[in-house]
């Protein structure tokens, strides 16, 4: 019976041994995975800015981003470090920044994250029309000089976030062919809207507060369901 127990001790210690350096082992040939994934993103990463900085050019003292038919279902991580290098630069010398980013198949929730990080406060014009957009992040009005702002054609969004209201500068906005019902409060609220498209949508009625809009000079809304305007 002693000498059972005794062989027992034995095996379960050297069972302990054994799952012990096993975890070792694994914990070891994880971390080195993760080296080698993190590696292989640092050189994609390394052509893929290169392939970008290709594609900034200059136009008449404008510093612009053209991005185009490039297949994408996701913004990458790398436009980070464009926005910030020729953000700054534009900064400097006072070049108005323009980003385009038409006929892509983006979805907007990731660029919220590019937003937030890169504080484009000398963005002037964002245009990100004929895309998959579903929804707008609300980092974008951290963009506090932003004057236009294009979303058409996008077929998804039905709302815009109300912190879009604190962009003083904005007066261009194009929302045509989505899925808004209402005019969003964001843009009751913007004090110097001058320029708005909302055709397309399912506008059934405008709000009364739409005389808050006082420099609106442009309104578009056809191919909408509205049936009466409100007196204001």
């Amino acid at each position: 019976m002693t000498e059972t127990a005794v062989c027992i001790g034995t095996f379960t210690a050297v069972k302990t041994l054994w799952e012990v350096r096993i975890h070792k082992i694994n914990e070891e040939l994880k971390k080195e995975k993760e080296f080698r994934q993190r590696l292989l993103l640092v050189w994609e990463e390394r052509a893929a800015l290169a392939k970008l900085k290709e594609k900034v050019i200059n136009e008449g003292g404008r510093a612009i981003l053209r991005i185009e038919e490039e297949e994408w279902k996701v913004m990458p991580r790398i436009l980070l470090f464009v926005f910030q290098m020729h953000g700054g630069e534009a900064a400097n010398c006072r070049v108005n920044n323009r980003v385009e980013a038409n006929r892509m198949n983006v979805i907007i929730y990731h660029f919220s994250s590019v937003f937030s990080a890169a504080q484009l406060t000398s963005l002037q014009e964002l245009l990100l029309s004929y895309n998959k957009i579903k929804s707008v992040p609300k980092e974008i009005s951290n963009c506090v000089s932003l004057e236009r702002l294009e979303l058409a054609v996008n077929r998804s969004i039905c709302d815009l976030p109300p912190q879009l209201s604190n962009l003083k500068k904005l007066s261009h906005v194009d929302l045509c062919m989505n899925q808004f019902t209402a005019i969003p409060s964001a843009l009751l609220n913007m004090p110097n809207l001058e320029w708005l498209d909302m055709g397309g949508n399912k506008l059934q009625e405008l709000p009364d507060a739409i005389c808050r809009m006082e420099h609106l000079h442009t309104l578009w809304l056809q191919r909408n369901e509205i049936t009466s305007l409100p007196e204001t």
